[in-house]
């Protein structure tokens, strides 16, 4: 049995109120927790808002978000359910709690458990940051699939009847038969026959002779790349001759006469000299021998 109308109003507004009650329990336990680590009076007044504010908060976007969005939204609201649930167990357990004469960040005499529940307490503003503002771009990015309605069906259906009776044109429905239908009289077999003249036997048509089917040899082609052919035209030929290493070396020599040691690189006396990258090195070493040596013998 589904509510509707007043009945739906006033569970929402039951929930509503107990929802307020509830949260009013727990405030005070939060409270007391969020001043022994720390917080100030106004901190701890409202640090219960960021635990069940965010709770509220993932219990909504719950109602609105579907398939994977909305299972984040359940874990968030499960993870800090659980978190306010440890966080008033421990504030029922430690009496110094209740009137605020614990000592500023002990929440548990053994120091393990201490330590995890004081960064559980301090960690959940943090983590209500992040997630509820996860939370809120998800329903402002959600986009609900729309609802059937009487029409959208009904277009449906004439949809599905046409294409059912356009895939299939050739079949037929055969008429019923009836018992009180008439039925046909049996043909009788007559017992003579007007008499034809003989007709003369029909001779076998012999069949075209059959063109016999030449065959020639056809050449395969090849998968290999052809190879280009004919000469190769002057104008691509280069016109400069075949330099000797002398020649390169004497080049070499005039174009970097000026250059200091730090300039004489392969590089630059391949630009200068225009040869190959092995040419330039060996020209590089050889000219930098050539200036060690001439700087020795100048020392001497």
């Amino acid at each position: 049995m589904r509510l509707h109308g007043k009945g739906q109003a006033a569970l929402v507004l039951a929930l509503v109120a107990v929802v307020g009650m509830a949260f009013r329990v727990s405030w005070n336990a939060l409270r007391d927790i969020a001043g022994a680590v720390g917080a100030d009076e106004t901190a701890a007044t409202l640090y219960p808002f960021v635990v069940d504010g965010l709770m509220a908060l993932a219990l909504v976007a719950t109602l609105v978000l579907a398939d994977r969005d909305r299972t984040f939204a359940l874990r968030v609201l499960g993870a800090y359910t659980a978190a306010s649930l440890v966080l008033n167990y421990v504030h029922g357990l430690v009496p110094e709690l209740h009137g605020r004469t614990v000592d500023w960040g002990r929440l548990a005499d053994w120091d393990p458990a201490n330590w995890a529940l004081v960064l559980l307490a301090t960690s959940l503003p943090v983590g209500s940051i992040y997630f509820g503002s996860d939370l809120v771009a998800k329903v402002l990015h959600h986009r609900p699939t729309p609802i059937p309605t009487a029409a959208t069906n009904a277009e449906e259906s004439t949809k599905t009847a046409s294409k059912r009776s356009t895939a299939d044109p050739a079949e037929s429905i055969p008429a019923p038969v009836t018992p009180n239908a008439t039925a046909l009289p049996r043909p009788v077999a007559v017992g003579f026959l007007k008499s034809t003249p003989p007709t003369k036997p029909l001779l076998p048509i012999a069949p075209a002779p059959a063109k016999p089917i030449e065959r020639r040899a056809v050449a395969a082609e090849s998968t290999r790349p052809r190879r280009a052919t004919g000469r190769v035209p002057a104008a691509a030929k280069s016109t400069r001759s075949k330099r000797t290493v002398e020649q390169l070396l004497a080049e070499a020599r005039a174009a970097t006469a000026d250059w200091p040691d730090a300039k004489v690189t392969a590089e630059g006396i391949r630009r200068a000299v225009r040869t190959s990258p092995v040419n330039a090195r060996m020209l590089r070493d050889t000219l930098l021998a050539e200036r060690a040596a001439t700087a020795a013998e100048a020392g001497v």
